[in-house]
């Protein structure tokens, strides 16, 4: 049996209208969201000794928008942030995710640029990425921010922030930090590498980690210059490094609010 639909001129002129108002609806609500899902752009860019970095954009805003850096933690990339980012770009950051070349892989994406540093031979200890990520701040500022930049580290990187938010203050304007310490004793640097940089920090601070972390930040959070600084830590065992923010533990909730509260108070 054949089944048809006789539209007249005014059924047709109110379905159009219908159709039209959805769509707007849709636009308000729904584009946000979607958009904010996206990776806009997979990029790369010399570091200081001519390794390619790759690094993944999450440009949604005008260039005046402050610019987040985020970088991950040992034996990972910059999958780290896949539904970090996102949840930054709806509260109007721009982002940038870096692989470090001290890393593997994690969430199915490959460190990139940790690839291409062994093929060529290259050391890649957790030190050796601090180029990398002052290659990263200056092509960030370059390309993409107008407004303040911001990094963000996790485990390792969360250190070398720290000592870059320290030692080059004219290129951070805020720093957040998952899971700092002095990690780099093993690597020939000083006990207090990380803590003697950190007294000269002048923009805004935020320190989290695992409740059982706690000791290994504290005395670098205690010799923090800046007047502006904040540490949170759950009432739960917690997680270590940024990952600590992903959706699968019960507990993200918690340190969203306090990251939130960090970056509408100081950063936004």
């Amino acid at each position: 049996m054949d089944v048809y639909c006789k539209v007249t001129g005014d059924s047709m002129k109110a379905l159009q209208i219908t159709i039209v108002f959805s769509l707007f609806l849709y636009s308000c609500f729904c584009t946000p969201a979607v958009l904010s899902a996206e990776i806009t752009e997979t990029i790369t860019f010399p570091s200081g000794d001519g390794i390619l970095i790759t690094a993944d954009t999450y440009i949604l805003h005008k260039k005046e928008a402050p610019l987040i850096i985020l970088f991950h933690q040992a034996g990972w990339s910059r999958g780290e942030y896949i539904e970090i980012a996102p949840r930054l770009n709806e509260k109007g950051f721009n982002c940038m995710a870096v692989d470090l070349r001290s890393g593997k892989a994690v969430n199915n994406i490959v460190n990139e640029t940790a690839t291409r540093a062994k093929k060529e031979g290259r050391s890649v200890t957790y030190a050796d990425a601090l180029p990398d990520m002052e290659a990263a701040l200056l092509y960030a500022r370059q390309h993409y921010g107008r407004g303040k930049i911001i990094a963000w580290g996790s485990s390792y990187s969360a250190s070398l922030v720290l000592k870059l938010a320290g030692d080059r203050p004219e290129w951070v304007d805020g720093a957040l930090a998952f899971a700092p310490g002095e990690y780099f004793v093993k690597l020939g640097k000083p006990a207090a590498w990380i803590k003697d940089s950190a007294i000269n920090i002048k923009c805004p601070v935020f320190i989290t980690s695992a409740r059982k972390e706690k000791p290994m930040w504290l005395p670098i959070y205690d010799a923090i210059g800046s007047v502006e600084k904040v540490s949170y830590l759950p009432a739960t065992e917690g997680n270590h490094g940024s990952r600590a923010l992903w959706s699968q533990f019960e507990d993200s909730v918690d340190y969203w609010n306090a990251v939130n509260g960090f970056l509408m108070k100081y950063l936004l």
